[in-house]
């Protein structure tokens, strides 16, 4: 079964990744605001969104390959990504092996390291708690801990409501996922033109996380979006579109 995933525009193909319990609809505006000039893949990752009936792979790779395949179904041949939080550590993955292929890459609230030093709570205790709690009482309170106002951030309803979506079995295994992956060692191979994009009051991926990015990766810049949390895109999105846009007019093939 391919993974479903919202499409619209046309031009050079960008293609967005979402992160942890989150889903294709997230990206709705920014869909929206960048397909005057680019075709915008968004797939929802296998075991969330509405791609929930499938299997959740247990290994970042696995993620990876399940993205290539889409866009090898789709004829993609070339291609720009962005990637969220987990989504993230998924593109990285990508343009570690396929490198070639890409015109510019975009790591945005996001880090090299999946254990995520200094988040809002360990790994572990989410695997805990998730299996505790439930799908949807894990997607309720880890959806709050990604805005500046918890749950009366005006995006929060959206981000729950995605996260609940989430197959159980996938929810767990994104976690051991997330937990094994380490992708340092990969960054200086990393030579596409890169963009780094992060919230100052991130509790997710903290600052030495994505200062590693920053100095690993041989030509990537930074932006700071201040004020924002984990999703700038849903509280700071004229922000966030507006340096991806610039980034997008800079690596234009």
């Amino acid at each position: 079964m391919a993974l479903a995933l919202r499409r619209a525009g046309c031009g050079p193909v960008l293609v967005l990744v979402h992160g942890y319990l989150g889903g294709s609809a997230q990206w709705q505006d920014q869909i929206a605001a960048f397909r005057d000039t680019h075709d915008v893949i968004a797939p929802d990752l296998p075991g969330f969104g509405q791609s929930n009936r499938l299997p959740g792979p247990a290994q970042i790779a696995d993620f990876a390959q399940a993205v290539m395949a889409c866009l090898t179904e789709l004829g993609v041949a070339r291609f720009m990504l962005l990637g969220h939080s987990m989504g993230g550590m998924i593109v990285q993955e990508i343009a570690a092996r396929h490198g070639e292929r890409l015109d510019g890459l975009v790591l945005y609230g996001t880090g090299p390291l999946g254990l995520m030093p200094d988040r809002f709570e360990p790994i572990e205790t989410s695997m805990t708690r998730l299996k505790a709690e439930g799908v949807a009482a894990t997607a309720d309170r880890i959806s709050a801990t990604w805005f500046v106002d918890g749950q009366e951030a005006q995006g929060y309803g959206l981000t729950r409501d995605i996260a609940r979506l989430a197959n159980p079995e996938a929810a767990r295994n994104a976690l051991a996922a997330m937990r094994d992956w380490d992708g340092r060692a990969a960054l200086q191979a990393l030579r596409m033109p890169c963009r780094i994009i992060w919230g100052d009051r991130d509790r997710s991926y903290r600052w030495p996380q994505v200062s590693e990015l920053w100095t690993g990766i041989p030509k990537a810049d930074l932006a700071v979006i201040p004020g924002a949390s984990h999703v700038a895109h849903l509280e700071k999105p004229e922000i966030f579109e507006a340096l991806v846009k610039d980034f997008l007019r800079s690596v234009d093939p």
